[in-house]
Order: structure tokens, then sequence, then C-alpha cells
């Protein structure tokens, strides 16, 4: 069954939903997790890492931890897959110089893109909202197997710019940012949590499930679901 909306905008989860999770837990967590202490030990003094770190300081409650200490916080978040800013930002980073680098090459799922292009054609601004950070997705989508893709992107937000993904006014704020009304958004994420947080602050939502994601077995609730992009048919408002 084809699923269908006339919006104006459609917002993008990217873990489980654009992309393998597994790509990002296999590839990049070890990526970022070799790279938290040197990046800790050489560029303290870069603003970026300064702030994250003092953020993670507030987080463990300890305002003078050293490096050592708050790399083992990472680290244990990360063993968490815990959804914490400051870890997002400093993985944001390293990924960023590894796509630059060409250590990196993100992942899409096969029906994505072809989508996203089409959408795009068709005058729907496509966002992307995700607990990476800005950073981190405007490196995804620049270092794709398809080449880059920023072009087709109106703008990204994180949880640091939005607020938490299971939060209604996180939504809101995103509304009041793109100036889209909420009936006109649509958002596409695995998580139900996360789509419900949308459909409170009056937005669509769509659960995809896709085999072999982490939230595939439990399901999306009482929303809509799609297996594929191509499952969903998006065209403009005209009103």
């Amino acid at each position: 069954m084809t699923l269908r909306y006339t919006v104006d905008a459609v917002v993008l989860d990217i873990e489980g939903t654009t992309s393998a999770t597994g790509f990002v837990v296999d590839v990049l967590y070890p990526y970022a997790r070799s790279r938290f202490a040197a990046l800790l030990s050489e560029r303290s003094g870069d603003p970026e890492v300064a702030r994250a770190v003092a953020q993670v300081r507030e987080a463990i409650g300890e305002p003078e931890a050293d490096a050592v200490r708050v790399e083992k916080a990472l680290n244990a978040w990360l063993d968490e897959d815990r959804k914490a800013t400051p870890l997002k930002i400093l993985q944001g980073v390293i990924w960023s110089e590894g796509f630059a680098r060409g250590d990196l090459v993100s992942h899409f799922y096969d029906d994505v893109v072809p989508e996203l292009r089409a959408w795009h054609s068709s005058g729907v601004r496509l966002y992307v909202y995700s607990s990476g950070s800005v950073a981190a997705q405007r490196a995804w989508f620049t270092n794709s197997p398809e080449g880059d893709l920023t072009s087709l992107l109106s703008g990204l937000y994180d949880t640091e710019s939005a607020g938490p993904k299971q939060e209604a006014e996180s939504y809101r704020r995103i509304s009041g940012s793109t100036g889209v009304e909420p009936a006109r958004l649509l958002f596409l994420s695995d998580r139900p949590g996360e789509l419900d947080a949308a459909r409170a602050a009056g937005w669509h939502a769509v659960g995809i499930r896709r085999p072999g994601e982490p939230y595939f077995e439990q399901g999306v609730g009482d929303h809509a679901a799609a297996g594929t992009f191509d499952e969903i048919t998006v065209s403009r408002s005209t009103s």
C-alpha cells in the first residue's frame, strides 16, 4: 500500500531510516572511539572541542575532570548508545575529518536517494533531524556513495539546535525555524517515541520499518508504516 502525503517539507531521521544503524555502530563508533584520546589531548583549545568537554564535565559532575576521565565518560556513553550532546559533538568533529580524508563513506539504503531527489524536484523541502551533530550530518550527506547530496537539503537539526528527539517541543521548534506549519510537515523515523513526539506537535509521522534494524520487531505503534521510501508518495502543498 502506498502512503500519500501533501506537505511542504519532509524531515528525515538517519539511523534506521535513511541508513543502516549497523554501519554507524560497526564503522563510525569504533572510528570515533579510537580517536577520542588524540582529539582531547591535541585539540583541547579548539572552541568546539572545549565546549563539548565542558559539557561532559558538567554532565558527570566533575568540573576538574582531565582528558582521561572525559574519554572514559565518552566511551561509557558510547557503550550505552546514549544520545548525549557532547558525545555527538565530538563524534561529529572526528567523523567530519574522517570523511574529508576519505577514510569514511556514508551509507544509504538503495531506495532512499532516488526518492529524496524526486521529492526535492517536486518542490518539497528536505530537512534532517538526527541525534548526530549537524557537523556529522553534513559530512554524512556530503560523502555519500552517490556523491554530495547536500544540495537536496534545506536545513539540518540536532539535539543541540532543536532539543531531544522524543519531546514535542523540539518539533515545534523545528516548525518555527523552517517556517512550515506543523500540518505541512512529514517526519520519517524508525523510533516510536520520536514519531509520537512529532505527532503531538501536529506533524504527520510515518514509521520506517526495515528488517534487521533495532526497532523492527517493536514496530511503530499506531503510526502509519513503510518498509521503504518508495512506498511513500509525497507531493507539495499548493494551498
